[in-house]
Formats: C-alpha cells, structure tokens, sequence
C-alpha cells in the first residue's frame, strides 16, 4: 500500500464535507484503490506503524490495561498529577463550552484522568475514551493521544484519519508533555469531541497548555533541586575545597566546587564508583540518601564525611530510614527513638528519652537497651552517647510536613506528609506531634480554600475520614465536575 503526500486540514472550513472527504480516502486506501486526495504524511505514516502492529480498523475500542481500583494510586504517583489543577482551570471550561471531553495519558497512552460536560462523557463512555484505556498506536491504531507520543509532536487527528472507525465521529489534538529533568515524555494532553465542533485552534491550544505544565514542572524542580541542594551543602563542605559536586538522583548537577566548569548532567547509576567527565577527569562517585557526590579522587584517606540520614515515618506503610543510600529495616521503638533524636539535634539524655518515649513511667535503663540495638543498626558513628545525638545530616518527612505547616504552605505539606506519624506508636512524644501535624495540616488546607487542595486533603488518609473537609468540598465544586459523584458518595458513608 503506497500512501501519499501531505493534505493539510487547516485550510477546510467545513467540517462535515472534509470527514466525508476524508471517509472516502479512508476507504480507498484501505481496499488498495485510488484515493480522490492523498492522506496527510502524519497519517499515512501513522496508519502504516498501525497496520504493522495488526491493528483491526474494525475494533471496536481500545484494550482496559489498569483496574478501577487502580486508577487513584496511578495519578498520585504521575508526575503529571502536580500540574492537573493547572490544565483544569486552562482546558476544562473550554473543553465543557466546545462539547468536548479533556484526557491525560501516561507515557504508554494509558488514560490516567478525564473530565468535561456529562452529555460527553456518556458518549466517551460508548467508544471506551475512560481511564485506565490504552491509546498508543499499537494498542487502538492511529488516534490523537497514540500519534502525539509516537511522533513526540503536537497534532491533529480528525474524523476518518482515525484508523479504528469506531472514531470516524471524533475530532481530537493532542500534544506531548516532557519531564524537564530528563527530556522524556510524561504522557499526553488530548481534547476529544464530536468532528463537528473541530476547531483550527485546538492543536495550538493543547499544545500552549502542554507547554504551561512543562514550565510550571521546571518550577517545581527547581524548587526541588535548591531544597536538595541546601540539605546536602555539608557533604561538598567536608571536601574542604577541593574539586567535587553534588548530584540529582538523575545525574544533574546542582552545586559545584570550585563553581563552574562543570557539565550539566553526568550519567550515573547506582553501583558506579568512578566516572570520567567530558574534559577527561575522573571523579569519584559516592551515593547520598538523595543523589551523589563527585569528589576528586586521593591519595591519602579523605577527611571524615557526616553521613546522610533520611527518615519517611508518615503514612499508613512500615516507617523507612535509608542511610547513605542503603535501607535499614526498622520495627516501631527504633523509629520511635530515631524520631525523637531527630527533633533534638543537640542530644538526649537516657532519663529524656525515657520521658519522651514512656512517659513518667519511663525507664532509662530500658532506653540504653534500645539505643545499643539501634546503634548496631545505623552504626556508632552515625548515634553518638553523651549526650544520644545522631551525627548525621538527617533529612525526616515530618519535620518537612512541620515546617511547611509553620510556613502556611498546605501544598508543600500534603506533599511531605503522607499520612499519620508512626500510627502504632503510643511514645508521648510521637502522640503529641502526631497530633500537631494532623491539627496543622488540617487548619491550613481548610483556611486556603483551595479546591483542588482540598480535593487531594479529602483522598488523603488525614482528610478521607473528615466530614467537615468534604462538606466544605462540595459547596465549593462546581455542579459541573466529575470529582462530586465520588465525594458525595464519600460523604453518605461518613454519614451514615
């Protein structure tokens, strides 16, 4: 099958007339015979990769790769979930308005998110356009979502250009979204509707708010990557000015002794010890709790390094520690005591430790026992004695979810904390700064107003459980969206 040159639609202003045009290439095309106009080259090229990968054009609809169940886990853990209020308030009302229906795909074009007008999303209903469908090129043929990521480039596909006829009643432009530390592809924006609501300016509309996430996710990073950089500031510092940098878990370099002249990135992966950089030095490579350090390599043994100590206690799940890049196990009373040490850099006395812990009851002989088993766990150089310290730059969830708090930042804080600090833990002082964070994360994601906020605060394990959150939630929503049905039906079971 011989496909042919390119047939732009933008110059058509009818429609209906150009689906029928397009209909009868299609057809012709399919059955080996002489179409009246070649397919545009994106189509024909799209066509092709589908037909290779024995894509029907008479299927109905595209494959359900993802459980229902699993849907909500999967936009939490999507980079693309930070930037969904973004493309709400840029592309929903339009989307509602134009009788269309808004989809965001993961890198493989699988349907993470949908929302727009009910009369469309019952249509979309029909032909499968639901999340937790897969839309690449190999999965359902050509079609918006599967030919962006194919082609890595904003486009259009109208009518009878989708290769599954089930389609031939839809318009869709979609555009791309990059990761802006690595250049990869997140997955796709689409706007899906009826062909005969096709508008020129859909293409560059998706494409313009593609772009607005790709910029406000660089935001986001470099926000990330200055916090990264002043936490691990002390590890560059013991290098004492010789030649080193510190490292993204991806490789990017985000501080650098002496400044300059260094490259933007160096390839790095977990195990590698050594790395030559582009103007032939060779580094040293050592695995931080987060990132790397490059240091030049030396004869004589290098001054001593504080270790880093990162510490995730927040949440439903088993608290985790990860200590100079390696994991150590923890059951409950280690957590408990690394908690405590942590929220005291200056050290603890047995007898303190003993009141934070178990209160006037507490015994410090029991404590000593303890903090000799958790040295055995993390090392005597990491807790030190006299006072118990940990020597060790410590990086905590809740301490970030604590200051986010103080700071009247509720984003911040909903992304630091996971959920309940330790929630089988009955230490005093755990109890005490459990509730401090639950009252303080509560109070401000209410006092913003935010809806959106609110919204993530109510699927949260803090908020899912809160009645007041969810009544708040749905005065502010809008009839029109399709986080209602869910929260309303939250709230009845919380009622009753």
């Amino acid at each position: 099958m011989t496909l042919g040159v390119l047939m732009t639609i933008d110059s058509v202003f009818d429609p209906s007339a150009h689906a029928h045009l397009m209909h009868q290439v299609f057809e012709a095309v399919l059955a080996g015979d002489r179409a009246p106009v070649a397919p545009r080259t994106l189509v024909s090229e799209s066509w092709q990769r589908s037909l290779a990968a024995h894509i029907d054009p008479d299927r109905r609809t595209p494959p359900v790769v993802v459980g229902e169940s699993e849907i909500p886990h999967l936009r939490t853990a999507h980079p693309l979930n930070a930037v969904m209020p973004l493309l709400r308030s840029t592309l929903v009302s339009i989307a509602d308005e134009a009788m269309h229906v808004m989809l965001v795909t993961d890198a493989d074009g699988t349907i993470l998110w949908r929302e727009g007008a009910a009369s469309v999303l019952n249509k979309a209903d029909e032909v499968g356009l639901i999340p937790g469908t897969r839309w690449s090129e190999d999965a359902i043929g050509t079609n918006a979502m599967g030919t962006t990521l194919a082609v890595d480039a904003p486009v259009t596909i109208h009518s009878a250009e989708h290769l599954v006829r089930t389609y031939h009643a839809w318009t869709c432009a979609a555009a791309p979204v990059h990761d802006p530390d690595t250049g990869t592809i997140l997955g796709a924006i689409d706007i899906s509707g009826p062909l005969h609501t096709v508008h020129p300016a859909m293409k560059q509309l998706v494409s313009a708010t593609a772009q607005l996430a790709e910029h406000q996710l660089r935001v986001r990073l470099a926000i990330e990557d200055e916090r990264l950089r002043v936490r691990n500031m002390p590890h560059l510092a013991t290098l004492r000015g010789q030649a080193g940098a510190l490292l993204t878990p991806t490789g990017r370099i985000v501080a650098g002794e002496p400044y300059g002249g260094w490259p933007e990135r160096v390839p790095v992966h977990p195990g590698v010890e050594r790395v030559v950089l582009d103007d032939g030095r060779e580094m040293v490579v050592e695995q931080l709790a987060e990132g790397y350090l490059l240091r030049a390599p030396q004869r004589s043994a290098p001054a001593p390094r504080r270790s880093a100590l990162s510490l995730r206690f927040t949440g439903e799940g088993a608290p985790t520690a990860v200590l100079d890049g390696r994991s150590v196990p923890l059951t409950l009373r280690p957590a408990e005591l690394l908690t405590a040490l942590a929220l005291h850099p200056d050290g603890l006395t047995a007898e303190q430790l003993a009141l934070l812990l178990y209160g006037e009851e507490g015994n410090p002989t029991t404590v000593r026992g303890e903090v000799l088993r958790l040295r055995g766990l993390i090392g005597a150089d990491v807790l030190r004695t006299r006072p118990y310290r940990l020597a060790a730059i410590v990086d905590t969830d809740f301490q970030a979810a604590r200051r986010a708090i103080r700071d009247r930042r509720p984003a911040d804080a909903l992304r630091a904390c996971a959920g309940p600090l330790l929630p089988r833990s009955d230490a005093p002082a755990i109890r005490e700064l459990r509730a401090e964070l639950e009252f303080g994360l509560r109070g401000i994601v209410l006092e913003s107003g935010d809806v959106d906020l609110l919204a993530e605060f109510a699927a949260h394990p803090l908020g899912r459980d809160d009645l007041e959150v969810h009544d708040r939630l749905l005065a502010l929503l809008p009839s029109s969206d399709p986080r209602r049905g869910p929260i309303s039906a939250r709230r009845r079971h919380l009622l009753f």
